[in-house]
């Protein structure tokens, strides 16, 4: 067999045509297409990447806000705690100072009730005395106890003060009545007489006397000079001692 040069110059010539076709129109596109591959290989593997970075980066915001939720979790709870024991502690106060209070007030109100008992019991027993005291003195009334008392009350007349005397001109000058006298039993003219003369020194003038028996006195002689009550007889003495006694609270 001959060798051909042109059959091997023309082999030469369609392989060289055919590797520039394939370069052409097939190896190049190739290789775009893996290029463009390998670049979207690349930007998916930076997404991937920093996609995992960004999942990160929330795994660890997440995590401190969990530190941080549950610190401020406890915070607040001791802040509850405190707050709850201050709000026991100032309730607690409160309540201990109202049943003070109400104790106090309860005693104010026992001791006030005691004394209405002592004093409804103590004038009880006033009226009782007052009217046993009277009982027996209207027994003992005699003109020479009413004498007795006469005397006394000429020796209280004679002792006055001058401003008390006073008094008694004013009212015995604005008096257009008699001034009036009386006693259980009726008075002797010297005991009248008496009487008068020591009235007469008091106002300065002549007393004009009206002489009364009154046997609601019990003993003794009640005399008025206008606003002015002079007495010595045991009806005005028993009730003095028969007023009612006033307490402080």
């Amino acid at each position: 067999m001959d060798f051909d040069w042109t059959t091997f110059i023309l082999e030469i010539v369609n392989f060289l045509i055919l590797v520039w076709i394939l370069k052409r129109f097939l190896y190049q596109p190739v290789l775009d297409i893996i290029d463009k591959r390998r670049a979207g290989i690349d930007q998916a593997m930076a997404d991937a990447q920093r996609i995992e970075d960004e999942a990160k980066a929330l795994k660890q915001k997440n995590e401190q806000f969990l530190v941080d939720w549950e610190n401020e979790k406890e915070s607040a709870h001791a802040r509850l705690s405190t707050e709850l024991a201050e709000l026991r502690e100032r309730k607690l106060a409160e309540l201990t100072q109202k049943i003070a209070e109400e104790t106090e007030r309860r005693k104010i109100i026992d001791e006030r009730r005691r004394l209405e008992y002592e004093k409804r019991v103590e004038d009880k027993a006033i009226e009782q005395g007052v009217t046993f005291a009277s009982q027996l003195l209207s027994r003992m009334a005699t003109p020479e106890l009413e004498a007795q008392l006469f005397q006394l009350l000429l020796k209280d007349l004679a002792s006055l003060g001058e401003t008390d005397k006073q008094s008694l001109r004013d009212a015995a000058a604005a008096l257009s009545s008699p001034i009036t006298v009386q006693s259980v039993f009726p008075l002797s003219d010297k005991q009248r007489n008496d009487l008068a003369t020591c009235l007469s020194e008091i106002i300065q003038q002549n007393a004009n006397l009206e002489f009364q028996c009154n046997a609601q006195l019990l003993a003794g002689i009640h005399i008025q000079i206008g606003p002015w009550i002079l007495h010595a007889n045991l009806r005005d003495e028993l009730k003095f001692f028969s007023k009612p006694v006033q307490y402080e609270e």
